[in-house]
C-alpha cells in the first residue's frame, strides 16, 4: 500500500496501490431486476410472521391500523427516492454512499452507522422469532436454536453470492405461499368485533374500542408498523452485484415496496381479525395462532403456515445477513471501520464481514428480547431514513446536473414527506422503550469515537463512495496551483 496522504478539513485520505482494491471485489453481474425485487420482498417478510404484532398490544388495532398507514406512506416515498439515488451512486455502500455524497464523511458515517445498527440487531430478532416458529413445530427454542441457524445461513452466503441469492429467492417464494394459504384461510373468519377486543386503557388520553390506549398507542406502535417495511431499503447495496444497476435498481426495490403493501395489509387485517387483536398481541407465531384459533391446534392450515411460513423468518434473516456483510464492507473497504473486514476470498465474499457481525447478533439473540431488539434496529433504521431522504433534497438542489436514470416522481416533496415521518418514527422508539434508545446511543458514541478519534485520519482515496471527494480535491488543489502560478 501506498502511504501518500491528501487532507480535507476533517478528514485524511490514503492512497492504497492496486492489490488493495482487488482483494475486495465483489462478484458483478449477480442479480438482475427480479433477483433485486425478491431481495427487497425477504428482507421484509419476517415482518409479516411475528414483530408487528406487538403493536396491538401498544396501541390496540386502531394505533397499529394508523401507526402502519403513516410508515406506509413513508416507506412508499423513501423507496421512491432511494431508487433514484441507486439508479445515480450505484456503489456497494447502498445508503451511506448517498449520505456520503450530500453531507460528506462526518454524514455518511453517520449514515452507514445506523444502518449497520439496523442490519445487525434485526437478524437478533428474527432469530428469536425462529425459536418461537421452531418451538410450535418440535418444541425446541433457545440457544442451540440461533446458533444453528446463524451458523448454517452464514454458511451459505460463504459459498458464494449468486447462489446465496437464488437459493433466497425460493425460499422467500414459499414464504409467500405461505401468505396465501393464511389470507384464503382466514377470509371467511374475518370479523369486525374481533379487532376491538382489547381492554380499554380508560386512563389515556383519548382512549377508546378503536384506539384503547389513547393517542399515545398510535405513538407506541409505530416501531412494530416499521416491522412491516424495515429493511427494504436494503436492496441498493446489492449495487455492485446487479447486472444492470441503473435500470434493475429502481424496478427491483419499488416492486418489492409493492408486494410488501399488500402482505401488511393482509397479515394486519385478517390475524387479529379472525382470532382476536387481544389474542394475537402477544402471540409468538401470530399467523400460526390465528389459524390454530379458527381452525383447531392440529389442523393442516395451521401446520402447513408453520412449517413453510418459517421460510418467511429465515428469507429476511439470510437475506439481512447479506445486507450487514455488504454494508460492513463498503464502509471498511473505505476505511470507515478495520479494512481486514473488507477482504473477499476466491469466490468474491467478504467473509469476515459476513463472520464477525453475525457472532455480535448470536450474543446478543441469546437476550430473548425480541421486541427490544425491533426497538433498537428501528432507532438505527429512522436515522439512516431520516439522513438518506434529505440526501435526495440536497443533491436536487446541489447537483442538477448529475445523472438520474431514473426521477422520483414529485421529486423533492416526495423526500420530504418521507423525512418528516422517519423524524417522527424515531422519536416513537423513545416512547417505546427508552432501554432500547439508550443502548443504541451507547453503540453510536463508540462508532462515532472509532471515526473521530482514528479512521477519519485513514480513509482510502480509490473506494467507490470517495473517489468523488478524491477527484473534487485534487481538483481544488490543482485549480489553487494554477492560480498561483498566474499570479
Amino acid at each position: 500500500m501506498s502511504h501518500s496522504r491528501t487532507s480535507t478539513a476533517s478528514v485524511d485520505y490514503e492512497t492504497v496501490d492496486k492489490a488493495y482494491l482487488d482483494k475486495r471485489k465483489l462478484k458483478k453481474g449477480a442479480a438482475g431486476w427480479i433477483l433485486l425485487a425478491s431481495l427487497g420482498v425477504s428482507y421484509v417478510i419476517s415482518g409479516d410472521y411475528a414483530g408487528w404484532n406487538f403493536g396491538l398490544a401498544a396501541g390496540g388495532f386502531g394505533g397499529m391500523l394508523v401507526a402502519t398507514i403513516l410508515m406506509a406512506i413513508m416507506y412508499t416515498c423513501m423507496v421512491l427516492s432511494i431508487a433514484e439515488l441507486s439508479s445515480s451512486l450505484p456503489t456497494a455502500g447502498g445508503g451511506y454512499s448517498f449520505a456520503r455524497r450530500a453531507f460528506g464523511p462526518w454524514g455518511g458515517y453517520i449514515t452507514g452507522t445506523a444502518i449497520l445498527l439496523e442490519y445487525a440487531i434485526a437478524p437478533a430478532a428474527i432469530a428469536i422469532f425462529i425459536g418461537g416458529y421452531v418451538n410450535e413445530l418440535i418444541g425446541l427454542n433457545g440457544p442451540l436454536v440461533y446458533a444453528a441457524f446463524y451458523a448454517l445461513f452464514v454458511g451459505i452466503h460463504l459459498w458464494g453470492a449468486g447462489e446465496a441469492l437464488k437459493i433466497m429467492m425460493g425460499i422467500t417464494a414459499l414464504a409467500v405461499i405461505a401468505i396465501v394459504v393464511f389470507a384464503v384461510g382466514m377470509l371467511p373468519h374475518f370479523s369486525l368485533g374481533n379487532l376491538f377486543d382489547i381492554q380499554v386503557n380508560s386512563s389515556a388520553v383519548g382512549a377508546s374500542a378503536f384506539l384503547p390506549e389513547g393517542f399515545i398507542g398510535i405513538w407506541g406502535a409505530l416501531p412494530f408498523a416499521i416491522w412491516l417495511f424495515l429493511a427494504v431499503e436494503g436492496v441498493p447495496l446489492a449495487a455492485e452485484e446487479a447486472g444492470d444497476p441503473a435500470r434493475d435498481m429502481p424496478r427491483g426495490i419499488i416492486t418489492a415496496m409493492l408486494v410488501l403493501l399488500v402482505f401488511g395489509a393482509c397479515v394486519l387485517l385478517l390475524a387479529p381479525g379472525g382470532a382476536g387483536a387481544a389474542a394475537m398481541s402477544e402471540h409468538a407465531a401470530p399467523l400460526v395462532g390465528a389459524l390454530q384459533a379458527v381452525y383447531g391446534i392440529d389442523s393442516w392450515a395451521a401446520g402447513f403456515v408453520n412449517l413453510v411460513g418459517l421460510a418467511g423468518l429465515i428469507a429476511s434473516f439470510f437475506s439481512i445477513i447479506y445486507g450487514y456483510s455488504r454494508q460492513t464492507f463498503a464502509l471498511s473497504r473505505a476505511g470507515y471501520l478495520p479494512r481486514w473486514l473488507s477482504v473477499t476470498g476466491g469466490r468474491k465474499v467478504p467473509f469476515l464481514a459476513l463472520i464477525v457481525p453475525g457472532v455480535i447478533g448470536f450474543l446478543l439473540s441469546l437476550t430473548g428480547k425480541g421486541d427490544l431488539m425491533i426497538t433498537m434496529a428501528v432507532f438505527g433504521a429512522t436515522i439512516s431514513y431520516a439522513m438518506m431522504t434529505l440526501a435526495h433534497i440536497l443533491l436536487r438542489r446541489r447537483e442538477p446536473e448529475l445523472e438520474r436514470p431514473y426521477r422520483t416522481p414529485g421529486g423533492t416533496l416526495t423526500s420530504g414527506v418521507a423525512f418528516v415521518l422517519a423524524i417522527v418514527a424515531f422519536l416513537s422508539t423513545f416512547v417505546v422503550s427508552v432501554e432500547a434508545a439508550l443502548w443504541s446511543a451507547v453503540f453510536y458514541a463508540v462508532m462515532l469515537a472509532y471515526f473521530g478519534f482514528y479512521s477519519r485520519h485513514h480513509l482510502v482515496a480509490q473506494a467507490p463512495e470517495e473517489e468523488f471527494e478524491a477527484i473534487a480535491l485534487a481538483e481544488r488543489e490543482l485549480s489553487g496551483e494554477v492560480a498561483t502560478k498566474g499570479a
